[in-house]
């Protein structure tokens, strides 16, 4: 994970929460928990984030500007899309240790909320004339495809995958 030298703290304390959450239950460990294994103090939690939900936000956001940077095309064809959704598969597997902690704690209502708004701002940005629920249905089937996905470990390829959800929103004429 790269991070800009001014966000070295939020990598400790993301990565302090996910060791956290590896051994005990989400419920049971504290904001001191957290910045007792990131080596850092209360106060720079607390310049950082409200609760420990926004560590996860953080976490999400984080991946997102990184993926946007490795992946900046406008698909044109059903193969632009496969690579595009292939490559969505990729990073959510690359992460897939965190999202089994997060949905064993029953935080995955943050994924959801994360796809939304990403989806919700890509599609104000890039495709203005889209229905206004479009985003949702977008967000809602990578949400649900992908949980599917990882309780199964996601032990169905990438390629298969990709292609069973693109088939699913991209009609040829």
């Amino acid at each position: 994970m790269d991070y800009r030298q001014e966000d070295y703290n939020k990598y400790y304390i993301v990565q302090a929460l996910f060791k956290l959450m590896s051994e005990y239950e989400y419920e049971k460990i504290s904001v001191i928990d957290i910045v007792n294994k990131a080596g850092v103090s209360r106060a720079t939690f607390y310049r950082n984030f409200k609760r420990k939900e926004d560590i996860i936000v953080y976490y999400f956001n984080h991946h997102r500007e990184k993926f946007v940077l490795n992946n900046r095309y406008y698909p044109r064809y059903k193969e632009d899309y496969v690579k595009t959704v292939t490559n969505v598969l990729t990073a959510f597997i690359e992460q897939k240790e965190q999202i089994k902690l997060i949905r064993k704690a029953h935080l995955e209502y943050l994924y959801l909320g994360y796809l939304n708004e990403s989806f919700s701002k890509m599609f104000e940005n890039e495709y203005p004339n889209t229905h206004r629920y479009q985003p949702y249905l977008y967000a809602g089937m990578l949400f649900n495809t992908s949980m599917a996905w990882l309780d199964n470990d996601c032990a169905d390829p990438i390629p298969d995958l990709a292609e069973v959800i693109i088939s699913a929103i991209y009609f040829e004429k």
